[in-house]
């Protein structure tokens, strides 16, 4: 009987732990599973300073790890872990890190850091290289339907558009 009501504990203590990171993978673009930090890791662990304010694709170390809002950050220096706990709204992608050519046709696809454009201040990302050259041909124009779009989409799980 106690080992029944352990294990049901531990099954309840565990789903309840999932609640916030599931929550927030229909609304961040994260990877599978979760960092040691108990929260699932987005951008792909690349540095979101590092990217919104010189457009490099900086490689984050697990070691300085921001978890904002159940979501895990990497950070590739201290400074910009730094920057970011100031100021995350700042430097966290727009649409949650998908890819905002995708948000304007009402998808939530994975978003590469790879492809990125920083926009007044703002942090866009793409899926790949052809679609980052379709966003070129008319950005704004693309970016006006992703910022109309992306309030019907914001919550729904990415599997369910």
């Amino acid at each position: 009987m106690i080992l029944r009501i352990t294990a049901l504990a531990a099954v309840a203590f565990a789903a309840g732990a999932w609640a916030a990171p599931v929550l927030a993978a229909d609304e961040v673009n994260v990877g599978p599973g979760l960092t040691l930090a108990g929260a699932p890791l987005a951008i792909r662990g690349v540095d979101p300073v590092a990217l919104a304010t010189l457009d490099a694709v900086a490689p984050g170390d697990a070691v300085r790890t921001v978890v904002q809002e159940g979501v895990a950050y990497y950070f590739a220096s201290a400074l910009t872990a730094e920057a970011f706990e100031a100021a995350p709204a700042k430097y966290l992608p727009q649409y949650g890190g998908f890819c905002a050519f995708a948000v304007a046709l009402g998808k939530k696809l994975d978003g590469d850091p790879r492809y990125a454009d920083i926009v007044d201040g703002k942090l866009y990302l793409f899926v790949n290289a052809e679609i980052f050259a379709k966003y070129l041909e008319t950005p704004q124009e693309i970016l006006a339907k992703a910022e109309a779009t992306w309030a019907s989409i914001e919550h729904a799980a990415a599997d369910s558009l």
